[in-house]
């Protein structure tokens, strides 16, 4: 959506007399020829009423943040559903310059009349700062009085390319003793802007740097220093963070706007190749919003940094000297799932991340074998990862590739790639074959049939019959009621032989 349009009907849908100012990181992000994906407006008036018109104007959504404030946010989106938020907030101070001054960075501190677009206000010196790449706060104690503002700062100096000013550096790691004052639902938001940015990676080995990561996340601190055994060719904090960059690299040639320089070298050639014709599914899976509108993007990287963290609590020996981490996914699930919880994250994100975290094994193991997985694996993966399946296979390659590194075997990335094709096919081309077959009879069939009381067995029959209509097996309900019989046969036959005194050894 073009900015000056959106500038245009602000401008023309306040009243007369009424001054609005485009403050903060809109302008920055115009001065530096960046994308703009939120516009912050300040005004003395009644911010609601002007975000209204504003809202039906741009046919966009309407919520209002915080009344007692006057805090109103229009949320539009484009045709690929990207999302452009404009907030609209009363001036909080006497003087304009006041309200700029108490702000977190001086390159957010600079303002334009919306009616005099050509004078910035600039208070703080923050176009000096932006041409010299300087990240500096507006005042001695700018990020003390708001420590959120550290988490702030290294994402910023990362995703601006900036260095961070030393006496706002001092402030960012002195900030980090505040941090528990600060409510987890602020952490949280501040977090998913990073995991939703790009250059994670980056801002994770700066947040380590100022001592942000071992007061926020000492699980992912712990990973530095634990070895890993070939095929690793790094220890447990290397490899994590270079998943993060394999998978922010892998999203965008499968899932960004198509560039034909983007997919350089052979193994991102190979996934576009092998995947590149779900570009548009993958598209809309990552945009599709969760709660808050948080997207599916921030909550797979979070995936990425934690799915190794239950690493140091199950290094141990095998009999043959070998370092195992052995059922570390499920510790790496409880510690993944603990860190969402104490950010406050919706039940939804958090069973999602789970089940990415369980699973995240899942597609190695189906690659190992060799072979295509059949049907009836791909309809069992589909039904313990539901939704979060394609995450699944998207962490997976991820995951694959920062293993090996520059030594990834091309046959080993070639199966990986077959296998995530395979479960991509039958999800977005087969999905009611496989992945999601109707149902041939109901539990009250099988109830009324077979004379059955309601309960487990009835629960057991059904999915055995759909595992059989996802393999191919049964096609009418007549065959599914004979599969069910049959199942029914073989139990009780079992129950007989339990009775004759027999033992098994298993």
């Amino acid at each position: 959506m073009e900015i000056d349009r959106i500038l245009t009907v602000v401008t023309e849908s306040a009243p007369a007399g009424m001054d609005v100012f485009l403050v903060g990181g809109g302008i920055r992000d115009r001065l530096m020829g960046r994308d703009v994906h939120d516009l912050d407006f300040i005004l003395r008036g009644n911010t609601y009423s002007l975000a209204r018109r504003v809202a039906d104007r741009l046919e966009g959504g309407l919520f209002v943040l915080d009344r007692e404030r006057g805090t109103t946010r229009v949320v539009l989106r484009d045709e690929d559903g990207r999302r452009l938020t404009l907030d609209f907030a009363e001036i909080r101070f006497a003087t304009l310059e006041e309200d700029l001054a108490s702000r977190d960075f001086t390159v957010n501190a600079m303002a334009v009349a919306l009616r005099e677009p050509e004078r910035i206000i600039d208070p703080c010196a923050g176009a000096t700062d932006l041409r010299e790449k300087r990240l500096r706060a507006c005042r001695s104690t700018s990020v003390l009085d708001d420590p959120v503002r550290a988490l702030r700062a290294v994402r910023l100096a990362v995703s601006l390319g900036f260095h961070i000013e030393r006496e706002t550096l001092g402030q960012v790691r002195e900030a980090t003793r505040r941090l528990s004052r600060i409510s987890a639902e602020r952490i949280r938001d501040e977090w998913v802007r990073i995991v939703e940015g790009r250059q994670t990676s980056l801002v994770v080995r700066l947040m380590e740097h100022t001592g942000l990561l071992g007061v926020l996340f000492p699980e992912l601190q712990a990973l530095r220093g634990v070895q890993q055994p070939p095929p690793h060719i790094w220890d447990v904090w290397e490899h994590t963070l270079a998943c993060v960059d394999r998978l922010e690299s892998l999203l965008e040639v499968l899932a960004g706007d198509f560039r034909e320089d983007s997919a350089q070298g052979l193994t991102l050639a190979s996934a576009v190749l092998w995947l590149g014709r779900y570009r548009q599914n993958l598209k809309e899976h990552l945009n599709d919003p969760l709660p808050n509108d948080r997207r599916v993007t921030g909550l797979l990287k979070m995936a990425a940094l934690f799915h190794d963290t239950g690493k140091p609590l199950t290094a141990a020996m095998d009999g043959d000297g070998r370092l195992r981490f052995l059922g570390h996914e499920l510790q790496s699930t409880a510690i993944g799932e603990k860190r969402a919880r104490a950010l406050v994250f919706s039940n939804q994100e958090v069973e999602r991340l789970s089940v990415i975290l369980r699973e995240h094994m899942r597609v190695h193991w189906l690659a190992n074998t060799g072979e295509s997985p059949t049907r009836r694996a791909i309809y069992r993966f589909f039904r313990d990862t539901g939704p979060a399946g394609v995450d699944v296979c998207l962490l997976s390659l991820a995951d694959l590739w920062a293993v090996y590194g520059h030594t990834l075997p091309q046959e080993r990335w070639l199966a990986e790639l077959r296998t995530c094709r395979a479960l991509m096919e039958a999800r977005w081309e087969k999905n009611d074959e496989v992945v999601s077959p109707p149902r041939l009879v109901t539990g009250r069939d099988l109830i009324e049939v077979f004379r059955l009381a309601p309960g487990r067995v009835v629960g057991n029959l059904l999915e055995t019959i759909r595992e059989a209509q996802a393999a191919g097996q049964v096609t009418t309900r007549e065959e599914a009621l004979e599969l069910a019989q049959s199942v029914l046969l073989q139990q009780k036959g079992g129950e007989n032989d339990s009775t004759q005194g027999g033992s098994t050894v298993c």
